[in-house]
């Protein structure tokens, strides 16, 4: 039977927003997963926009290839706009799939989330 649990996004200190501090690059880390993929981390994004005009927070999902990236525009002043909703991620056996983001302007876009682990 499945074991499921509540974790921290990885990337985060303590539950902490993460600000979105890169504007290109490898950017903010935001989450990491396990190594196996067995392990299944079932995660839930928000992003919150605190400057005047809508911003766009780009996300590299699991890997580099163009396939990977993901763009959101987050509205001006927006509390929790959702990012990511329960997308899966898995590691590869050798080693953990990461999520990481740059944004359109540097430290308006902070995100919080959490990860639902299901372990076999």
């Amino acid at each position: 039977m499945a074991t499921f649990s509540k974790v921290l996004l990885s990337g985060s200190t303590g539950g902490r927003p993460i600000p979105i501090s890169a504007t290109g690059g490898t950017g903010s880390l935001i989450h990491t997963t396990g190594v196996t993929g067995s392990i299944k981390d079932e995660i839930w994004l928000y992003a919150t926009n605190l400057s005047g005009g809508t911003e766009s927070l780009y996300l590299t999902y699991g890997g580099s290839a163009t396939g990977d990236q993901m763009t959101v525009g987050v509205p001006a002043l927006s509390g929790l706009s959702i990012v990511l909703p329960g997308t899966i991620l898995t590691g590869n056996n050798t080693t953990g799939s990461e999520i990481r983001a740059t944004a359109s302007r540097t430290n308006v876009i902070n995100v919080t989330g959490y990860v639902n682990r299901i372990e076999p």
